[in-house]
């Protein structure tokens, strides 16, 4: 006896994770490129301290209060590079014989959480370590040393005179697990649930601790402690848009344009610690995630 069985389709999507953007943490957005591709900001010089001489001037000097000397004006450039863009068709069958599950804005929504955010995120995180004004020596991270290497990050921020209050540890799923082994790390989750939403999952030092999948990250990243004081990281252009049945189309187009791009400013790159680990390390927590 032979028997067809039913096979039933029902309407719903088996989505992949994707988590938020949580790079508005970590930067600015101080200035804007609205009417223009380029912004150059000044970097000022100043001078050194003398000894005043009460006594009036000598012969290598006619003022008491020292040489004078000339301040230097140089410029930085930002420039942005990224101009980024996509596109893709459905079909109104198609859309129509998958019970709606492919329609064209669930769709774009889908293409900005997965592939759009996902890159800019990489791409801001990428140049913020590679512009980082500490870059200690890439070191194997326990939950016995842990503690001690993000002591030596708060203390390189504080030698460089970086601002206290706002400060950032980024790190990987693999490293905040070494963090919550460790017996000397005491995380403080005392805090606004505003700060919950943007992604902060505990503090730590007076640093907001933000984790990140090791996929948006460079290979052998340990941690990161960065003040979003040092880095720019503009979008001046975000275009996504359906079109509805346009010509030589049945059905819908989707196309989408960002321009964004990431800077440090040179003078606030101490303010941004990169910590590495070997590659062997970095590749077998990659592995884990």
């Amino acid at each position: 006896m032979a028997i067809n069985l039913t096979t039933k389709v029902v309407p719903y999507t088996d989505e992949v994770f994707a988590k938020e953007s949580k790079k508005s943490l970590l930067t600015n957005s101080d200035f804007d490129w609205v009417g223009a591709h380029t912004i150059k900001v000044y970097k000022i010089s100043t001078v050194g301290m003398n000894d005043y001489n009460r006594f009036g001037a000598d012969d290598n000097n006619w003022s008491r209060y020292g040489a004078v000397a000339g301040l230097d004006a140089t410029t930085e450039e930002m420039t942005l590079k990224k101009d980024r863009s996509f596109t893709f068709a459905i079909d109104k069958l198609d859309e129509d014989e998958t019970l709606q599950q492919l329609a064209a804005a669930t769709a774009l929504a889908r293409q900005q959480r997965e592939i759009v955010v996902p890159e800019v995120d990489k791409y801001t995180y990428g140049v913020m370590c590679a512009n980082a004004g500490h870059k200690p020596e890439a070191v194997a991270l326990t939950k016995e040393n842990i503690y001690s290497e993000i002591l030596k990050a708060s203390e390189a921020l504080d030698n460089a005179e970086a601002p206290e209050a706002g400060r950032v540890l980024l790190v990987t799923p693999a490293v905040y697990a070494l963090m919550k082994k460790s017996p000397d790390i005491v995380m403080d989750t005392d805090f606004s649930a505003e700060l919950r939403l943007k992604g902060v999952i505990a503090q730590l030092d007076g640093a907001q601790i933000v984790k990140v999948p090791a996929k948006r990250l460079p290979k052998n990243f340990g941690f990161m402690m960065a003040h979003p004081v040092a880095t720019v990281a503009p979008t001046k252009l975000e275009d996504f848009k359906c079109h509805i049945d346009p010509p030589g189309i049945s059905g819908s187009l989707v196309e989408g344009r960002i321009c964004y791009d990431a800077f440090v400013l040179e003078n606030k790159a101490k303010a941004i610690y990169y910590q590495t680990v070997p590659a062997a390390v970095a590749a077998a927590s990659v592995a884990k995630e």
